[in-house]
């Protein structure tokens, strides 16, 4: 009877728990931007930020537009997963030194993430050709709004895959491509990957992590689990996994619903594109030369998405210009790791292109 009690009592207070995060997460959804403000706390004249809905490729999808001021070269950034949203991350960690110091910042939804997974989408219409068609409409709609004849694109991760193949198809609308831990060939990095995990569980007698590695497989947890374990993964020593998801989670822009559409949106998108395809795709060979500005920002530590081969890459790649930017204390998100630093490349890079 006395085990019966303490059961019940503890099923009560997980549903209680549960009960409190629900609504914690749902009075912080209100779904709504703030403005954008300076140090003093005051709202900055001329600036912009705003949430907005387009119809793109057949379907409404939505993007946050924010900058300091409206008349400064537009930059549309491409978030990874695919299907993870970054810009709650963006502005849980922004300082005065932010893109949108220098840039009006798209930050766009992709078909089937967040605002843009919707029960209009149909999961067939996620396909590689499909996502570039949309980043070219998004980016028509940037350049008619800002009146600007190009603009500059900014990948991360499968973002900057996306990006990349967005810069090979439609050149005449960038000013610069910058890809942050850029994909080059995924299947050769996930092998690298996993031969550095083995060496480093050898090197510190993790016998356990080794038993896990026993076969290769770059789909099971304990691959990914041990990425982060070693900070090799999507960070080296910079934020958690855990508070990622919570800045997601209290995130002010999404509305509830569009919170629980981006949670569904992440296993959707993955089964949709990380496939075989984008897998197997190795840059240079598919792209070795784009005509347009390129540059990489990458993460020393980075074994998420090889940092060898991204090094190897932008080192081979024909472009009119090009450079390659290391980030020492990194691994797969110097834009959250080191914002300070990524600020000043990406400064550095804007002011190049300008003025060539």
């Amino acid at each position: 009877m006395m085990v019966k009690k303490i059961v019940l009592a503890v099923l009560g207070l997980l549903v209680l728990v549960v009960a409190a995060v629900f609504l914690l997460v749902f009075f912080n959804s209100p779904g709504k931007l703030t403005s954008l403000k300076n140090q003093q706390g005051n709202t900055i004249k001329g600036s912009i930020s705003e949430k907005k809905f387009v119809e793109i490729g057949g379907m409404e999808q939505g993007m946050f537009i924010r900058g300091e001021d409206r008349t400064k070269p537009v930059l549309l950034f491409l978030h990874g997963g695919p299907g993870s949203p970054e810009f709650a991350m963006s502005e849980a960690w922004e300082t005065q030194d932010r893109l949108e110091k220098e840039f009006v910042v798209c930050y766009w939804d992709q078909r089937g993430t967040g605002m843009s997974n919707t029960k209009e989408l149909s999961p067939k219409t996620m396909t590689k050709s499909q996502l570039v068609e949309d980043t070219i409409e998004v980016t028509n709609y940037l350049r008619q709004r800002f009146n600007q004849d190009k603009i500059y694109l900014m990948g991360h991760s499968w973002g900057a895959y996306l990006g990349i193949k967005t810069v090979q198809n439609s050149p005449e609308l960038y000013k610069a491509y910058l890809g942050i831990g850029q994909p080059v060939h995924q299947k050769r990095g996930q092998k690298l990957a996993y031969d550095y995990l083995r060496n480093h569980a050898k090197k510190i007698d993790d016998q356990k992590s080794l038993k896990k590695l026993a076969t290769f497989d770059p789909e099971a947890p304990a691959y990914n689990l041990l990425l982060e374990k070693y900070g090799v993964g999507i960070r080296h020593e910079g934020p958690s996994l855990a508070t990622m998801i919570k800045q997601l989670l209290f995130f002010k822009g999404y509305t509830f619903s569009e919170k629980i559409n981006a949670f569904k949106g992440m296993p959707l998108s993955n089964e949709q594109l990380d496939n075989e395809d984008f897998s197997n795709d190795n840059l240079l060979e598919s792209v070795p030369e784009l005509k347009i500005p390129v540059y990489g920002l990458h993460g020393k530590y980075d074994y998420q998405v090889s940092y060898q081969l991204a090094k190897e890459y932008f080192n081979k790649v024909k472009a009119p210009n090009k450079n390659f930017y290391t980030f020492e204390n990194s691994a797969h998100s110097p834009n959250y790791e080191e914002n300070e630093a990524f600020y000043n490349a990406v400064k550095e890079i804007k002011d190049q292109v300008e003025n060539q």
